[in-house]
Parts: C-alpha cells; structure tokens; sequence
C-alpha cells in the first residue's frame, strides 16, 4: 500500500495568526484529554489493534505520558482545523500493527472514512476519505514527535515518530506568547512525556499516569472459612492483587485489598456441633487437634446429611453462635482461626496482602441497611420472603427469607452501604467468577434504585464487576485431582516450586549457588509461572492449567520472561561500567532500525498500561512485557553488540531502560523478577 501524501513535520515553525484571546495551554490540555477519553472506546474497537473490548465502564484517566494522547491532542487540532462544523469528532489513534509483514508507520489515525460518511453529498470539497486524510495531515501542528506523516489506502494517516524524539528529552523550550496557541501541547505538563533518558533519571513512576480517585477498595479472594483454598480461588486471588498494584500505580493514595471471608451462615452450626461432639472439652481444643480442615468439614457434613439428631443439634448450635453464647463464640473462633492460618500459608507464597473483614463483620449493620431500604419503600412482601426488585430482571432480590434469615445478597447490601458510608470508598471493585455477574448487577441496580449510587455508571462513587472464567484440567472440566478432589492451592504451588527446583539444579549455574539461592530463584520462577499462566489470558475466558507448559522456558511463560531479564542484568555487570553513571552523563541514540523498534516499544508502556488499567484486563500488561522480551532477544540482542562496541554506552542505556520496564510489569503482575540464571 503507498502512501497518497508525505509531509515532513521534523520542525517547528510558526502559525500564520492567532486567536486575540488565546485559552491557556493548561485549559486546553483538559479539553483535548476529555476528548481523547471519550475516544477510547471507539480506539479499543479499531483494527488497527487485537486487543479485547469489554462491558467495563469509561474511566477518565490522567496519563500525559502516553504517547498515544500526544498524537490525539495534536490531531484533535487538526481535526478541528480540518472539519470545524463536525464538533463531535474526537481523534482515533492507536499504534500501528505489522499486516502482511509490512508495517507502514509507528502510529494511525482512523478519522478520514468516519468524516467521510458523515459528510458525502455535502459541499465539503473533499472528494473521499484519502483527501480528507491528506488535509489532517496538513492541518497537523509541527511537532518534534512526528518524522513524517503518510495517507494511505481510505485515509489512513500513518505517523512515523522522529528517532531523535524518542531517545531524548524534549525541553519546554517553547515561547507561547510569540507562537501560536496551538502549540500549547508542547509546554503543557513539562512536555508531557519524558523520554528513556528521562525516565532512566527520573525512575519509571513519572511515566504512571493519575486516576481521578483517591480511595478505592480490590474485594477478592474472599475464601469461606473451614474450606481450604483450592484452585478456584487463584484467579480471584491473583487477578485482584494485580488490580490493586495497578490503582497504586495510577496514584491512588488508598488502596484496600479486601478479603470478604464467608465466616458467617448456617455451616458453622455443623461445625461446631461436630466440634463439641469430638471434643466434648471444648477448652482442651488446639489447632492440631481440628487438624486437616478440609477433612473435618466433610465430617461434619456427613453427620449433618445422614444423623437428624445431629442435624437438630446443629441448627439450635446457630441460634446460640448468633446469640453470642461465649462458648459457641470461643468454637466460632478457633475454627476460623485455623482457616486463616491455611489461608496464609498461599498468601505468603503468593506474595499477597489482604486485610480482612469478614461476613460477620457486617451483621450488625443488616437490621439498619433494610430499615432504610424499607423507608424508600423498595422492600415488598412476595411468597413469605422479604425481597426487592431492580430494572430488567424479573427475579427479586430476596433480603429476608422466609425463616426470617439473612442471605448472602443481605451481607453485600450491608458490606456495602459500610464502604460507601462508613469508609467513604470512591471505587469499589469485586473480582469473582464471571457467573457472579448477575448478582452483582443487581446489587448495583437495587443501589441506583435507593439513590446511593449515582444513575450515571461512570460517575463516583462507583461499583464494578470483573469476572473471570474457570480454570480447566486437560479433560477440559474444571480442575481436579486425579482422585477427583478438588487441588489444593497451596499443594499446587508447591509443585510449581519444587519442578523449578529440580529443573535448576540440572544446570550447570546452579552449581556455585547457595541454598538460599536456589530457595529464592525457584520460588520466584515457580510461583511467578502460575502467576503468568493465569494473567496472560483474557481473564474473562476460560484456560486449562498445565505445569509443563507454564514452566517452559520458551514461548510466551514467566519463565522465559526470566530468562530473557537475567541476560539484560549479566550484560550489564559484564560491561563493569556504573549504570548509575552512564544515565546521568550518557545519551541514547537510536541509529539502528532495532535500537529504535526497542525504544519505541518502552516508549508505549504508559498507554499499554492504560488500556489495561481502563479495560481491568492484566493481560495486556502480559502481552506488553512478552513483546518487549522478544524485541529485546530477537531484535536489538541478536543484531546490535553492546559490550564493546562503539555504542556501547547508548546500548547499556537501552538494557537498563529494558529492564526497568520489564521489573515494573513484573511487580504489576505479582512476580519477583530473578537477576542470575
């Protein structure tokens, strides 16, 4: 495909006039941002890109490090220079894609055959979209940014970014009183994106872009209490950790990581009257003696099915618990007491961090939540339960059974009426499995219904719902144990740690290491590779759970990532110079065409970050950090020589850029990054 148009804008040069009252550089940035957020949606559909669209809300994100926002704000003027009349065009740029081998430009804008359906059969001048991509391009700013503009095919305006733009940082050296107020862009914000050299001084939190909330709440994991945690729990675990590390990222000042436990209901009747019938002492009672949980519960279960008199003494031992019996409080307690022990020992392996509060927690607040409720009149009377209705489905939401007990649905109206209320959350998000969906949708609804949640989804305080898929053995059925048990987590993990280790100690390396080495390297491998397995696929799709394929050291794994960092690290130590040194006196130059494809690439993490931010989908990030190690093995490693060669000190710049990207998606997703293989 040859480009219809080529224009040169490796210049800046002066408008021919401007307004009398030219608007601030900074009033203009709000408005081009605003417009490039609600682009968003559309951009994420474009073919130009693969990735997923999703039901997730709009969220207006603050990221002037984007290269993709610069290129929107310089082709929003354009836009508007262009088709002054067509106000609601808001630019449709995205990173250009290889098709058939041939990649016409570093970044697109798909603007041309929109504005062309709207405008046909008027008397516009333009005669197709090529002409109206060919006037963008001549309405674009100069900018130091763009090498050179092309159109091509129905008025795509392929960019192609100036190498010198991308290795170093541009200085706001701009008069704005003597230019055009067009030129606003490049004042606004220090320039808005500073460069690998900059970041390499500045560190990579000046490329973290700025959410419009200071106080959000990650609900996830969420085990119930006498159930060990099993396979089912990964991804809720996982997923919602790596969430929270992205809303720390983006400037949240709070970010509560929340465990709901379900250590409230019914069970716990069974349980204790199981309890007390083993050990009719209840103060003799130790850990060891409950022992394994899991066994205990399926115990206590078969006496509750098959024994009625125990099954009596089990639902009057929840009326005592609920009542607050001492001695049924003090059982309560151990029991949970021995699940949060199992709990934190996938935690710890985990490397994750949650505070907990659990059902319980909530109780006393239920009586008051459905007072209010009742009082706005959205509680009825249907078939002996209490129940509430909600827009578009036709199943109410029960909040009193006919027992005149709480439920499940209950506690979440509780939980979180105390969030908004109590805790003062602007953000709150829940991450279970995707057949929760409808639940909390109603839960969402019956909120709107009471006016405690604003009408407008997008608006704050607000609620959302990512769901994820179910994790699958090789049979394609949920995940299993041969025994057809359910897998315990921390078994699980276990495994992945000790075929690291026995894959490590095959190696020649592993040789001169210490035990505490190996300890440490085949934890960070083996936890990671789960980690990674799970978070590269779209968390709304299902995937089967296979060690060998995750703990492969080729293709797109943790451990192939690891790989592909240690070899940055030794090139570094083996060059012996101080990295420390080189960043504050060096200069990064991108002569060869894979210095600037891998420059190029570490440039686009803070919109890749973004997306993925916008979207809830860690997978992104997964598919940024695997691209940018084959760029790196592939590309600049195979054919550009660092140590030693005449660029040497621009090409250690690069590793080191590399590898600060690569740690910070590593800790994104979770991962303790190895520094020696």
């Amino acid at each position: 495909m040859l480009g219809l148009g080529c224009l040169n804008l490796n210049r800046f040069s002066h408008f021919p006039s401007s307004p009398s009252l030219p608007p601030s550089g900074s009033d203009l940035l709000k408005v081009a941002s605003r417009r490039f957020a609600l682009s968003v949606a559309k951009t994420q559909q474009s073919p130009v890109t693969k990735t997923q669209s999703t039901s997730t809300a709009l969220i207006e994100i603050d990221n002037p490090a984007s290269v993709k926002r610069q290129l929107a704000q310089l082709f929003d003027l354009s836009l508007r220079a262009t088709v002054p009349d067509e106000s609601d065009v808001v630019p449709l740029v995205d990173a250009c894609a290889v098709k058939g081998g041939v990649k016409f430009g570093d970044y697109q804008c798909n603007n041309a055959m929109g504005i062309w359906s709207k405008m046909k059969g008027m008397q516009t001048g333009f005669r197709g979209p090529p002409a109206i991509g060919q006037a963008i391009v001549n309405n674009l700013p100069p900018s130091e940014m763009i090498d050179s503009c092309s159109v091509a095919g129905p008025g795509f305006v392929n960019v192609v970014l100036s190498k010198k733009w991308i290795a170093q940082k541009i200085r706001n050296s701009v008069n704005l009183v003597s230019k055009s107020f067009y030129l606003f862009i490049y004042r606004a914000r220090e320039f808005l994106l500073q460069s690998l050299h900059r970041m390499l001084i500045d560190g990579i939190d000046s490329w973290a872009p700025r959410l419009p909330v200071k106080r959000a709440l990650i609900d996830f994991s969420s085990p119930n209490i006498a159930k060990e945690m099993h396979v089912g729990h990964l991804r809720s675990t996982i997923i919602g950790d790596t969430v929270a590390r992205m809303l720390e990222f983006s400037h949240v000042e709070c970010v509560i990581r929340r465990n709901h436990v379900g250590d409230w209901g019914t069970q716990f009747g069974m349980l204790i009257a199981y309890l007390f019938e083993k050990f009719p002492n209840p103060d003799d009672v130790s850990v060891a003696d409950i022992g394994d949980l899991q066994a205990f519960y399926k115990a206590s279960k078969l006496r509750f099915d098959s024994d009625p008199e125990f099954k009596l003494r089990a639902q009057q031992a929840v009326v005592r618990l609920q009542s607050g019996e001492t001695m049924y409080r003090k059982a309560w307690k151990q029991i949970c007491d021995v699940s949060r022990a199992e709990f934190d020992k996938v935690y710890q392996r985990l490397g994750v961090q949650l505070e907990e509060k659990g059902e319980s927690f909530y109780n006393p607040y239920i009586p008051g939540v459905l007072e209010k409720l009742d009082n706005l009149g959205l509680v009825e009377e249907s078939d002996g339960a209490r129940v509430v209705f909600v827009e578009g489905v036709n199943i109410p939401l029960i909040v009193v059974k006919r027992d005149g007990g709480y439920n499940y649905f209950t506690t979440d109206l509780a939980s979180l009426w105390y969030r908004l209320n109590e805790e003062k959350l602007e953000w709150i998000v829940y991450v279970t499995d995707i057949g929760q969906q409808q639940h909390f949708d109603m839960l969402f609804k019956a909120y709107r219904r009471a006016g405690w949640l604003p009408k407008d989804e997008n608006a704050y305080p607000k609620c959302t719902h990512i769901g994820f898929g179910l994790v699958l053995g090789e049979d394609g059925k949920r995940f299993r144990s041969r025994s057809s048990e359910v897998v315990r987590l921390v078994d699980l993990l276990d495994e992945a740690k000790r075929r690291c280790k026995t894959a490590i100690l095959e190696r020649d390396t592993a040789k001169d290491w210490s035990e505490e080495e190996i300890e440490n390297t085949t934890e960070a491998i083996g936890y990671g590779a789960v980690k990674y397995a799970d978070l590269k696929i779209n968390r709304l799709t299902n995937y089967t759970f296979n060690f060998d394929q995750m703990l492969n050291d080729k293709g797109n794994t943790a451990v192939y990532l690891q790989y592909a960092h240690a070899r940055i690290c030794s090139i570094i130590r083996k060059s012996g110079k101080d990295i420390e040194e080189i960043k504050r006196n060096g200069k990064v130059v991108l002569d060869h065409e894979d210095e600037r494809a891998l420059g190029l690439h570490l440039l686009q993490f803070p919109e890749v970050f973004e997306e993925a931010c916008t979207n809830l989908l860690p997978n992104l990030l997964c598919e940024y950090l695997y691209n940018l190690a084959e760029i790196f093995s592939k590309k600049f490693y195979s054919n550009c020589q660092v140590v030693g060669s005449p660029e040497e000190t621009s090409r250690l710049l690069l590793c080191e850029a590399t590898a600060v990207v690569m740690r910070k998606c590593f800790y994104l997703l979770g991962i303790v990054p190895v520094y020696k293989l």
